[in-house]
């Protein structure tokens, strides 16, 4: 299925640290899509990912903290980036 990247950014947060953020339209609804688009943000710290939302077919919206994986339940792009960008925060407080 193809799909159309509408945004992606990558932002250094230091010399092995960054955030890279993505969203798709899809042009028919999947299994895990909501609205027809898919999104991924995450923060990657020494070539490791270590925080990650995403949503994906057969899983739905879910964020990763390291090795866990939890529920998130998506609200909207701006709410989704408040709480990464919060979580990005906590992450960095403990490091």
């Amino acid at each position: 299925m193809d799909a159309e990247l509408l945004f992606r950014k990558r932002i250094a947060l230091s010399e092995t640290k960054f955030v890279e953020m993505a969203v798709w339209k899809y042009p028919s609804l999947y299994e895990g899509a909501r609205m027809g688009s898919n999104t991924d943000s995450r923060l990657v710290a020494e070539g490791v990912c270590v925080l990650r939302y995403d949503n994906e077919s057969g899983k739905g919206d879910h964020k990763h903290i390291e090795e866990v994986e939890m529920a998130y339940r998506f609200t909207g792009l701006d709410s989704l980036q408040a709480d990464f960008w919060q979580d990005v925060e906590i992450w960095r407080a403990k490091q």
